[in-house]
């Protein structure tokens, strides 16, 4: 037998990317007993098991694998078609599937994303924000925006920007606690530290005349989204090392103070982050684009 409905491929490819028929069904918009029951369908039609299932999770079989492999390719394939259809009207259409992170997102990114959708009425954006690790290649997203180097050969990154961690605290918290002098003194300060990955980032790295320093902190608060982090230091309860794209606006209305102005720290890219050999659709491409040009004169200014 063939397959009869190209549409129950959804079910196939959301399975596999939630775990679950649970999340497939809630992907899709239909019931779990649906989800199922087109799976079901899926593998009577071809004769062949499609997942190994548990009490916990689904995962594919062999011969899953491999339909999903050509099943991701036929729906990119549809995808590159209706952009190509829909480029004869010179108009954008779809949508903006974006992943960015939290503090990035409140600080710089939101207006950006409202301009956007202004100028191409035709794109719906899905945001999904936060500081964790997200595999792009796996989830559906279209775009990442992410800190730090590129560590997966699957994927194409465009860079925005370079960019250095500040030292901040607020004027009440230096009215109460002082100011560091050296960076050896944050160990006698409250340390708002961030986890990356699981682990947290307790280690803060200073440079002078080019001589490298490194000093343990340690507070009282540890989080692992960006923003709170910095909301944590903007309230006055302790000492924050964030992107300078986080805290720029924080710094400049008076609410942050710098610290250790001095002294440098290491720097790090910030990159829009796409699968590698996925069509691009023309939105994507058009928003990357858009971006870069709002970071290059962020950065002029």
């Amino acid at each position: 037998m063939k397959i009869e409905n190209l549409s129950d491929l959804q079910v196939l490819v959301h399975t596999a990317r939630g775990g679950t028929l649970t999340a497939a069904a809630h992907a899709l918009g239909i019931t779990p007993a649906a989800a199922s029951a087109t799976l079901k369908r899926l593998e009577t039609q071809l004769g062949a098991r499609l997942f190994e299932r548990s009490t916990r999770a689904m995962r594919l079989t062999p011969q899953g694998q491999t339909l999903l492999d050509y099943a991701v390719r036929a729906f990119e394939l549809l995808a590159e078609g209706e952009s190509l259809v829909t480029a004869d009207r010179g108009e954008l259409v779809g949508t903006l599937r974006v992943a960015s992170p939290s503090d990035l997102t409140r600080s710089t990114l939101l207006p950006w994303f409202d301009e956007f959708l202004a100028l191409h009425s035709g794109v719906q954006l899905s945001l999904s924000v936060g500081d964790r690790p997200l595999d792009v290649m796996r989830d559906e997203v279209d775009v990442a925006l992410r800190y730090g180097a590129l560590a997966d050969s699957r994927l194409v990154a465009r860079p925005f920007a370079m960019t250095n961690p500040l030292l901040t605290a607020s004027p009440d918290y230096l009215r109460r606690h002082g100011a560091p002098r050296v960076p050896q003194d944050l160990v006698h300060h409250n340390c708002l530290t961030f986890n990356r990955s699981g682990r947290r980032h307790r280690v803060w790295r200073f440079a002078l005349d080019g001589q490298w320093t490194e000093v343990r902190v340690n507070g009282d608060r540890s989080v692992d989204d960006a923003s709170l982090a910095r909301e944590w230091t903007v309230a006055g309860y302790g000492v924050s090392l964030k992107s300078a794209l986080d805290v720029r606006n924080d710094i400049r209305a008076g609410r942050l103070v710098r610290l250790l102005p001095e002294w440098e720290t290491e720097a790090y890219p910030l990159h829009a982050l796409l699968p590698s050999g996925r069509f691009v659709p023309a939105r994507v491409r058009a928003f990357v684009d858009f971006l870069a040009l709002k970071f290059e004169v962020l950065l002029r200014g």
